[in-house]
């Protein structure tokens, strides 16, 4: 994985933008949710849709995922590049940032067990995906 702080208007164009991530904070916390599917905590987000921009894909899918919502527009961070295996196939994920509104209740659902509250003056919580808990430290 590499980072491309760029602008948001204009992602790279050597592989397709097709996901969206936000960190979502309170205080030195991090929201972090539990993929049912992977068995690991990471940061809230997801596809983004035809037509969607990667900023209302952010705001979506943590909505969807975890109820929550930021208190202010997102701040946009970067773009993280990944290589996907088995097929080496390349993809950018647009990193979003912001406060959080208000603690709502979460109800687990088909993609996610559990949410919590990632305090980074502890180590990360068990099963974490490290590119995850790097873009996370990007975010402060």
């Amino acid at each position: 994985m590499s980072f491309v702080s760029g602008s948001e208007g204009e992602p790279p164009q050597d592989a397709p933008l097709s996901a969206a991530l936000v960190a979502l904070w309170q205080a030195d916390r991090v929201l972090m949710v539990f993929d049912r599917h992977r068995r690991s905590w990471e940061l809230p987000g997801g596809k983004i849709e035809d037509g969607e921009s990667p900023r209302r894909a952010a705001v979506r899918e943590l909505a969807e995922e975890t109820g929550q919502q930021a208190a202010e527009e997102l701040r946009f961070i970067g773009y993280a590049r990944f290589v996907l295996a088995p097929d080496r196939r390349t993809e950018y994920v647009a990193l979003y940032a912001g406060p959080c509104a208000e603690t709502r209740p979460f109800e687990p659902n088909e993609e996610i067990a559990a949410v919590r509250w990632w305090d980074l003056r502890e180590p990360p919580p068990v099963c974490t995906q490290p590119l995850d808990a790097y873009l996370v430290a990007l975010t402060r």
